[in-house]
């Protein structure tokens, strides 16, 4: 949408800040015995904008070729891959002696992976299709099988398709409106550049199309002749929608249409009616939809309503009517509107579900005689269905403290029946089928956890941390039920806080094996998220920004006071923009942190923004500011930006991980803000990085080698907090 201190030396220098406890002297038995780090060496680069000049010591770890290098690694400066390659050696020494650790973490997570699960089949015509996974399999493998049950047939095997490749990863498997052929993509080299095909369902053979460099998305016409789909420029970014009839070489495919604001991201799809072809362009805060009626693929793609800043919309089809999810006409939280499908202007919008402060409303979906939201109030989402005829609505919903739902709907129109899922950090996920007009549940799977689970064993809570405003942050806890609540209990508090991401309440097995050691497991919903309705994310960019990152230390300074633990025993973890958090509050509080995880960390915020060929910049200058354009806005990102802040101040240890070929935080981020963390740290705490050097944004593809990497991070956590 992103190792160790200056020397070797073992000892804090903590002593005089007021947290120190003499605990943390323990830490010196952590990481002892290590080489010296590596040291970048310094080559500064000045930059001078708005009259403001700034010095870059480790600029050179951009790559010049970073958009070929993304397709080919291989040519990559040798002198940057001798860097990464030595912060990975040394990495390596420093949690040498975790490896036990770490394969009794993998076994323990595995262990609670049904190895040979299987999807429950959704009907589609006279087929359901679905998809399972082998004892062993990394992949996921598709079927179908006949309506009513029968036997299955293989469409395509994920991990066949995966041999001898160090990374690869599956977009899906798309069928057309006749069941003779699907699309499927794949990505081998996590530059998330992905490559379509088309399988023969019949021979199971691909045929000979091969279409390059697409996003991965693609949809049929219902004729199952051709298909559109998005093809990604030399930046990263889905800029064109082309029309490819197989049978014909990609050079001959139509440009249907080309998105010329860099600022836009670009996505198709279809109506499940497969009778219109939906263009999505938006950015984070301001979306267009242009349509192609499939009664004429070779239409010029009509504008719904033109883009205006600010305003949010997205459509499902209704038969002859549109049903749009807008904030238009300050719906902050949203409302659904319906249009004529032939004359869907704005101006014939008319009001259906009305904007409810409070409540926002996350999605929407219509069926033949339903039309159905998932809404959040309170931090809690339900289901609300609505009688399409009668007007007649009521609500799914759970009772738990904190839950998670999804919902997954139908693939067909004319029906009753949606899916939706359920579960909460001690339920194990639970599938339903629901008739809208009966209103009963039907339970199809139950999460099994093969080694066992007793949700009776854990706790699962909902708290609230005062913030320095007045404002209340969400905290969710799970916890064994019988760790000590006196402060001793090491805790893992995990945070995002961007884009209006809301993190799920849902049921996660790998955190199990913290909660087993003693760890209370703790994710703060922290502004920047929608957690608490679409105010909440407002409330947590741009130029408020920084409250996300204050709220964060909010809610480590509440479970510090309640005594669910302690500074002393808090490890801090978040992922890419939650990396960006991780860099804030090493620089703002790093006493209040036994530890950091920082997970391919958007920490060089000002560059990545000051840079407008890199994939994301222009789409995301509405989520943090465009310090091109604007001196304050420059100023705003300069003054919380985690690489540009890094101080000589005592940093606890950080884990800080990289993928080379990843698009959206580039591999240089973190390394950069190692190398200047390691120069200016005044503390002998060690600062690692692990770059990965076959793998991208999202880690390693295979559902067991994503295991490793999450058993390596909890190692880190584990091996920090023994000895604080």
């Amino acid at each position: 949408m992103p190792l160790e201190p200056r020397a070797a030396a073992l000892y804090f220098s903590l002593t005089s800040h007021p947290t120190f406890t003499p605990e943390k002297a323990l830490l010196v038995s952590v990481f002892k015995n290590l080489p010296t780090p590596p040291a970048a060496p310094k080559k500064p680069l000045t930059d001078t904008r708005h009259g403001i000049t700034r010095t870059d010591d480790y600029a050179w770890l951009r790559a010049d070729n970073w958009q070929a290098m993304f397709k080919d690694p291989s040519i990559l400066a040798p002198e940057i891959r001798s860097h990464l390659e030595a912060e990975n050696s040394y990495m390596n020494a420093a949690m040498a002696d975790t490896k036990e650790l770490q394969k009794v973490l993998f076994g323990e997570m595995k262990g609670r992976i049904k190895e040979d699960d299987s999807s429950i089949p959704m009907k589609d015509g006279p087929y359901a299709y679905g998809t399972f996974f082998v004892t062993g399999g990394e992949q996921p493998r598709f079927f179908r099988e006949p309506r009513n049950g029968g036997e299955r047939k293989l469409l395509l095997n994920g991990d066949k398709e995966n041999e001898g490749k160090s990374y690869f990863r599956l977009s899906g498997l798309d069928h057309s409106s006749d069941h003779s052929h699907g699309i499927w993509g794949y990505d081998d080299k996590g530059s998330e550049y992905f490559t379509l095909k088309i399988r023969n369902f019949e021979t199971g053979e691909d045929l000979a199309d091969v279409i390059e460099n697409t996003g991965g998305d693609a949809v049929w016409a219902p004729d199952g002749k051709s298909f559109f789909y998005t093809l990604q420029d030399e930046n990263h970014r889905p800029s064109k929608i082309f029309h490819h009839i197989i049978g014909t070489p990609q050079s001959d495919d139509r440009l249907v249409y080309e998105e010329e604001d860099p600022g836009f991201f670009m996505g198709v799809g279809g109506s499940l009616l497969d009778d219109y072809i939906f263009i999505d362009i938006h950015d984070h805060e301001t979306s267009e939809y242009r349509i192609i009626p499939t009664s004429d693929l070779t239409a010029e793609p009509k504008i719904v309503a033109e883009r205006e800043t600010e305003i949010e919309y997205e459509i499902t089809e209704g038969g002859d009517t549109f049903y749009i999810l807008t904030n238009d006409g300050d719906a902050k939280d949203f409302k659904i509107m319906e249009t004529p499908a032939k004359e869907p202007g704005k101006e014939n919008w008319r009001e259906v579900v009305p904007h409810k402060p409070g409540t926002l409303i996350l999605s929407h979906l219509a069926y033949a005689r339903h039309l159905l939201w998932l809404e959040r109030k309170d931090g809690l989402p339900r289901i609300i269905i609505r009688d399409r005829r009668t007007g007649e609505e009521h609500a799914i919903a759970f009772e738990e403290e904190a839950y998670a739902l999804g919902l997954q709907g139908a693939a067909e129109y004319d029906t009753d029946v949606i899916r939706f899922s359920y579960s909460s950090m001690t339920t194990p996920s639970q599938l339903y089928d629901y008739n809208m007009v009966t209103r009963e549940r039907t339970l199809l799977k139950t999460q099994e956890v093969p080694s066992g689970h007793d949700p009776a064993d854990y706790v699962t809570r909902r708290v609230f941390a005062p913030a320095w405003d007045g404002e209340t942050v969400p905290v969710t806890l799970l916890y064994r039920k019988d760790t000590p609540l006196d402060g001793s209990a090491p805790c893992l508090l995990y945070g995002y806080g961007a884009y209006g991401v809301t993190i799920p309440a849902g049921f996660n097995t790998n955190c199990l094996s913290l909660a087993d050691r003693g760890f209370v497991y703790a994710i703060a919903h922290i502004r920047g998220g929608k957690d608490k309705g679409f105010a909440w994310y407002e409330e947590g960019k741009m130029e408020k920004k920084t409250n996300t990152f204050k709220d964060f230390v909010a809610a480590a300074d509440y479970l510090n006071q309640e005594k669910f633990t302690s500074y002393a025993k808090i490890i801090a973890e978040g992922g890419s923009a939650g990396g960006m958090l991780m860099g804030a509050i090493a620089n703002m509080a790093p006493e209040k942190f036994a530890g950091i995880i920082a997970a391919v960390p958007f920490v060089d915020v000002l560059n990545t923004m000051l840079d407008d060929t890199l994939p994301l910049t222009p789409p995301e200058w509405p989520e943090w500011g465009n310090p091109i354009d604007s001196r304050q806005e420059y100023e705003q990102i300069a003054a919380y930006s985690p690489y540009d802040n890094v101080g000589e101040k005592p940093y606890p240890p950080i884990l800080a991980l990289g993928g080379l070929t990843d698009p959206r935080v580039t591999y240089w981020e973190p390394a950069k803000w190692v190398a200047k963390l390691r120069e200016k740290t005044t503390s002998n705490a060690p600062i690692l990085l692990k770059t990965n050097m076959d793998a991208g944004h999202g880690g390693a593809s295979g559902r067991f080698q994503r295991l490793e990497e999450v058993a390596f991070e909890y190692s880190f956590a584990v091996k920090v907090a023994e000895k604080m």
